[in-house]
């Protein structure tokens, strides 16, 4: 009979990276933000972009219980070395974690994440005849909240010229590589949101 303590070299370095990466990202995401009396959006806006975080976040939920049940892929940590030699991009959201949050600095972060989580998205096209109808509904909901972050800064006169454009994006060769690469974005994409609502509860204080 096999010991417990018996995991592959590979396994065990997963696990090492997911628990740095986690340690990281909790770490950057629990930092204080900034007072409040410095911060100003309309409360509509902010109202609205809540709502579309929390509509994306279930689907989301959707398609990972989809992945988890159909497929048995239901542990995203153990596909963490596969997510670098897939060349999966993380978002940041720095401006939206600091300190002294950034206001304006932010909902670029905001957008561009999301513009990113399109492109990642639009990557895992054809996954399967099961999960394609979630994943075209999930890309049209983080779509609509990028156009809804895009018309505020447009509204404060922040937003820039052209929309930003994603460089390369992940090239699946198998079925197995789009499926793995949907738990991790979905992964990925699930804290990035939590954070954004994190934040746009903040900002909807008097």
């Amino acid at each position: 009979m096999a010991e417990p303590a018996a995991q592959s070299p590979r396994r065990l370095m997963a696990l090492q990276l997911l628990l740095l990466h986690t340690a990281l990202w909790t770490g950057h995401a629990a930092v204080p933000l900034g007072p409040a009396s410095s911060l100003s959006l309309p409360y509509n806006f902010v109202l609205k972009s809540s709502e579309q975080v929390r509509k994306i976040q279930a689907h989301n939920m959707v398609l990972q219980e989809k992945l988890c049940a159909t497929y048995n892929l239901c542990h995203p940590e153990e596909l963490v070395l596969l997510s670098h030699s897939l060349g999966i991009p993380w978002a940041p959201l720095s401006s939206c974690s600091s300190q002294a949050l950034q206001l304006v600095g932010c909902l670029r972060q905001l957008q561009g994440g999301l513009s990113l989580y399109q492109s990642l998205l639009q990557a895992l096209a054809g996954i399967s005849p099961e999960l394609s109808p979630t994943v075209d509904m999930l890309q049209l909901d983080v779509a609509n909240f990028a156009t809804t972050i895009w018309q505020q800064m447009e509204d404060l006169g922040v937003a820039p010229t052209v929309q930003p454009t994603q460089g390369t994006m992940p090239t699946f060769t198998s079925a197995f590589q789009r499926r793995a690469g949907g738990v991790l974005v979905a992964s990925r994409l699930q804290s990035f949101l939590e954070l954004a609502y994190r934040v746009l509860r903040y900002l909807s204080k008097p």
